[in-house]
């Protein structure tokens, strides 16, 4: 039992709770991210839930977000998983991008989709190695997402690291010459 004092102008009252402070800031910190995609984590049917059941709606939003997960994962596998990881959040990305007139979110999600689709012709063509790799798509899962998350932006890395220099001399040699940047 871990005690939570809570203090008032007049007295000082403790009360106990049989959550730990630090999953305590958990919970509230998952629930305001919660209250801000209400219509995304279906909120409202979450505090009827909480009310009914006198559990926290984050508890339920785990549960739910579990089952769902498990249920893609054996109705499609590994494989499933890891291309709606490497598809679904780049994708919605791309058409921010494609609104927002940034040329720098532009780029970066262009560049992605170029590493994305090199990477798909090389797993093709490897398939029968990559099986025997293991936990494969763990790594693919977080190869993706080091690609994309804006921390590390991978993508850009790997595209100038080893597509642009192995791919460009042989447009440049085809007669096809990339277009300039513009400055």
């Amino acid at each position: 039992i871990y005690p939570t004092v809570s203090l008032t102008t007049t007295t000082t009252t403790t009360i106990y709770t049989m959550t730990h402070p630090k999953l305590e800031e958990a919970l509230v910190k998952t629930d305001a991210f919660l209250a801000k995609y209400p219509s995304l984590s279906q909120y409202e049917h979450l505090k009827e839930l909480e009310k009914k059941t006198g559990y926290n709606k984050v508890y339920f939003f785990i549960l739910f977000s579990t089952l769902i997960s498990t249920a893609i994962y054996f109705l499609g596998g590994a494989k499933l998983v890891t291309d709606l990881v490497s598809f679904l959040y780049p994708a919605y990305m791309s058409f921010k991008a494609i609104d927002s007139g940034n040329p720098t979110e532009d780029t970066q999600w262009l560049t992605y989709w170029v590493v994305f689709s090199f990477f798909s012709i090389l797993e093709g063509t490897i398939a029968p190695l990559a099986d025997s790799i293991p936990f494969y798509f763990v790594l693919k899962v977080g190869f993706f997402i080091w690609l994309y998350h804006p921390k590390f932006l991978g993508a850009a890395l790997v595209y100038s690291q080893i597509i642009k220099p192995n791919v460009v001399p042989y447009l440049n040699s085809l007669g096809v010459t990339p277009a300039a940047k513009k400055v």
